[in-house]
């Protein structure tokens, strides 16, 4: 926590209290979440902006995503990759079997189509929500809400969605700071958040779901603010933001293809790293 600001010409984060400065290499940062207890300078924010470091303003631990700069870490290269892979239909089953492999644990089923696959994903999530609801000892009618109208989902489908809101705020912040674009999905389309419900639904079952079924057993007064608190702990526990990244690039590689160089007229870095005297793994 602390003032972002710019002082002799480096990214620094100021203690006003201990009076403490420490330094930011923003130059070589792809990505800053701002969390709350943060402000930030307009002088910082130009410079972020003008070394394409993206600033994202999130809410503690990332379960909330507020609002997100200009996308520097978005190249063309990635965005061609990206949409490459979503526009040829064999290459996109490739990804989209891929996601159900990482999401399950196996392989999906030979000769199925991405409808197919999504009807077998459809099943096996239903047949899950079941389970866990009856390992936490939570009466379960079912997937049903309204996001027009909170209060008439019962809840264990208002911890359900507070926490899958949780997920998508640091997906959606982890496909930004990677460069790629949140609408362009796989097994989800035509959705602003397609590619973000694509990846967050590859982890929903082992982060936010559970921590969603252990507060709706508590039956707390305040179910979505004891869900926030939940899923952040989850989030750190798992570190979830580290994996997010590595495993969007995982995803992708499945339709092996390689991804389109940088055009030769792209803009280099603003501040390229300093070249390292040592070999590799020696610290420079």
């Amino acid at each position: 926590m602390g003032q972002i600001d710019v002082r002799d010409g480096a990214f620094v984060v100021i203690d006003e209290v201990n009076g403490e400065r420490m330094h930011i290499p923003v130059g070589s940062v792809a990505c800053l979440l701002l969390e709350p207890g943060t402000r930030i300078s307009h002088a910082a924010v130009k410079l972020a902006a003008t070394v394409g470091t993206l600033l994202i303003w999130v809410g503690d631990a990332g379960v909330r995503l507020y609002s997100t700069g200009q996308p520097g870490g978005a190249r063309s290269d990635k965005l061609l990759y990206q949409a490459k892979l979503a526009l040829d239909d064999s290459l996109r089953l490739k990804v989209v079997r891929k996601m159900f492999e990482l999401r399950f644990g196996e392989e999906p089923p030979s000769r199925r189509s991405v409808e197919q696959l999504r009807g077998l994903e459809g099943a096996r999530v239903r047949k899950t929500y079941q389970l866990l609801a009856r390992q936490y000892g939570v009466k379960w009618n079912g997937r049903r809400y309204n996001p027009t109208e909170w209060g008439a989902s019962d809840v264990p489908n208002q911890c359900l969605s507070a926490a899958t809101a949780c997920l998508y705020g640091i997906t959606e912040a982890a496909i930004l700071a990677a460069g790629y674009a949140p609408a362009m999905g796989f097994l989800h389309t035509g959705k602003p958040l397609s590619f973000v419900y694509d990846i967050a639904d590859i982890v929903k079952f082992e982060t936010v779901v559970p921590a969603a079924f252990r507060v709706a057993a508590r039956n707390p007064p305040m179910p979505e603010r004891e869900v926030r608190i939940a899923c952040r702990d989850a989030f750190k526990q798992a570190r979830l933001l580290q994996r997010l990244i590595p495993m969007i690039e995982d995803v992708l590689s499945a339709g092996d293809i390689e991804p389109p160089p940088p055009p030769p007229e792209a803009v280099p870095p603003a501040i390229p790293e300093p070249p390292s005297i040592g070999d590799a793994g020696h610290r420079s």
